[in-house]
């Protein structure tokens, strides 16, 4: 039975990464992850080409935190009024206009709340461990690239790393 590894690849620069993505991807592996000292549009491109990255998930916590703001904002102030009725001049006990402000920000309040909690939710931080095969190269001066895969799959992703312009590959036990 063959165990689980990580082949870590490191780069010089950004193409030279993202050109191990694209390799990466010719070669249907999606289970990578990409390093770097700074932010690349390079690497950001070809990662999202890779994974099929589509639109964020956030955009549905903030509706869903929306639509709660707004239920609850209708629920609070019909039934407060409903349950502490006070007659005034013979108007209705509910009234909406007077409550719309409320409406609204109570529906922004959760919503924007919500956004916050789904970014950190589908970035899956805070990272309370490092990943073991992170080098703090990667912060410095160099690009990584680590892939984890079954040791019969190795040497081809090494070969692979190397073709796209690696400057190290090394294995590591996952």
């Amino acid at each position: 039975m063959n165990g689980q590894i990580d082949i870590v690849g490191t780069f010089l620069s950004d193409e030279a990464c993202a050109e191990g993505i694209e390799a990466l991807h010719r070669a249907h592996l999606k289970q990578f992850r990409a390093f770097s000292p700074f932010l690349s549009e390079r690497i950001n491109e070809a990662s999202e080409e890779a994974l099929g990255a589509g639109r964020s998930r956030v955009r549905l916590f903030v509706l869903i935190g929306g639509l709660t703001g707004l239920v609850t904002a209708v629920l609070l102030q019909m039934g407060t009024s409903l349950e502490w009725n006070l007659n005034a001049g013979g108007r209705p006990i509910t009234n909406i206009p007077p409550y719309v402000p409320i409406f609204f920000e109570l529906s922004i309040l959760l919503g924007a709340l919500s956004g916050v909690a789904g970014f950190f939710i589908t970035n899956r931080m805070p990272v309370w461990e490092p990943d073991p095969a992170y080098r703090t190269r990667f912060s410095a001066d160099r690009f990584g690239l680590v892939v984890r895969c079954d040791e019969g799959d190795a040497s081809r992703i090494e070969q692979l790393m190397r073709e796209a312009g690696a400057e190290q590959v090394v294995r590591e036990a996952a």
